[in-house]
């Protein structure tokens, strides 16, 4: 069975019933503990964190900052120049590649879009360094418009969702030919435009890694101060913008049917439908998608009413995001793990066939449901802490309430769709 593009693994073994026993007391130990303890807000965003110093020959200190900021100038122009070099072996595979066991499907599904979520977790947002567009000049023909906000690279991650999880044939080299092709056609015309401003917000890739990379241990101050950091603080930087929602709701919308793509329900659904497997793909992606964002919605919106304060919907979009970290995790790990090995062999043009066996199946699943489990705890902190800092103190533990009832929601509903 094909899913993610290239490959897939169902074969799970945990009891259902003892992933949902362990999420419930996980979120209702959490919620119970920080109503409790915790009344103030505690994370500062991006003025926390301790700087990153490193140790220079005593001759290069006296310039220090300087030199080093030169230094890492040349090394992220490098890093793209081999980004450029490495898109552009992918396509090779994409353009003469053989029509079976073909390395660039691999190379784009597995290493590059699975790839980033372990690399901007550990080290930030990598491809905002390596993003080969931004060795373009950076020379705004006009401001980019404040109201666009995320809503370009919402609708960027929902293309190549549809692209990874609905088109006729994901893997084959022509589909992943025209997506690339129109991706690349508005990352010109966008950075043209609007300099690289466009890159931070109308960049699919680049808003992904940034995203991610806000739960990193290393980030940066605003003043530019490179830090170690609580990546709850790095999470709490995260500025409420036009889109930020949609984009949040997308990733959580598009791991979830990823999920439902799989289930024996949904598979005779689309043998037999109507309007076609692509049709019923597409609207069955776009309402998973929409009732991801309606349930959001409607809960921050009786958050609101009972707070007594308006417009929380963007300002509480961070919390959302471990939960789509950990939905990341628990939809990928496998295929990383073990499709990863299998498209390095094939880009080297090595003769070796994946091993499906590689990982337990009872590895996989503990890391799935500790994905989705810790993803939601950690959306818990963060909008206890957000809740603290701008409801009124006696109605701040009442208007979590509507929030924990839609991380138990997205709890119930990701574990089921993994292991039911």
């Amino acid at each position: 069975m094909v899913a993610h593009g290239v490959g897939e693994r169902s074969d799970l073994p945990i009891p259902i019933f003892y992933a949902y026993a362990g999420a419930f007391a996980a979120l209702v130990v959490s919620f119970l503990a920080l109503g409790l303890l915790w009344a103030d807000s505690r994370f500062r965003g991006d003025l926390a964190g301790h700087p990153v110093r490193l140790l220079l020959p005593a001759r290069l200190r006296l310039p220090g900052r300087a030199w080093l900021a030169g230094r890492a100038g040349r090394a992220r122009g490098i890093g793209r120049v081999l980004a450029l070099l490495a898109a552009a072996y992918a396509l090779g595979w994409l353009l003469v590649g053989p029509a079976t066991e073909n390395a660039g499907p691999y190379l784009v599904y597995v290493l590059f879009w699975v790839g980033l979520v372990p690399a901007s977790l550990l080290l930030g947002p990598v491809w905002r360094a390596l993003n080969p567009f931004r060795l373009l000049p950076d020379r705004p023909r006009r401001e980019y418009p404040a109201r666009l906000g995320y809503w370009p690279a919402a609708a960027g991650l929902l293309a190549f969702t549809w692209t990874e999880l609905v088109a006729p044939e994901p893997a084959a080299p022509a589909t992943l030919l025209l997506f690339l092709a129109l991706y690349a056609a508005a990352q010109l015309a966008g950075t043209l435009a609007y300099g690289h401003a466009w890159l931070e917000r109308g960049d699919p890739f680049e808003v992904y890694s940034t995203l991610i990379g806000h739960l990193s241990p290393l980030g940066r101050r605003a003043d530019g101060t490179r830090v170690l950091r609580n990546p709850f603080d790095g999470l709490d930087a995260v500025a409420p913008a036009p889109g930020l929602v949609a984009t949040v709701c997308v990733l959580l919308g598009g791991t979830a049917y990823d999920g439902l793509s799989g289930s024996p329900f949904w598979v005779n659904a689309l043998q037999t439908a109507p309007i076609g497997r692509t049709g019923l793909g597409t609207a069955g992606l776009l309402a998973t998608v929409a009732g991801v964002a309606l349930l959001y919605a409607g809960c921050l919106g009786v958050a609101g009413l009972i707070g007594g304060t308006k417009g929380l919907a963007g300002r509480f979009a961070h919390s959302l995001l471990p939960i789509a970290v950990g939905y990341l995790v628990a939809h990928y790990f496998s295929l990383l793990v073990i499709e990863g090995r299998h498209a390095v062999v094939l880009a080297l043009g090595m003769d070796a066939e994946a091993d499906p066996n590689a990982v337990a199946p009872g590895t996989i699943a503990t890391v799935q449901v500790l994905a989705i489990v810790l993803g939601h705890v950690a959306g818990v902190v963060a909008a206890h802490d957000r809740s603290v800092r701008l409801l009124p103190p006696a109605r701040a533990v009442a208007g979590q309430i509507p929030l924990f009832v839609l991380m138990v929601c997205y709890t119930t509903g990701g574990l089921t769709l993994l292991l039911a």
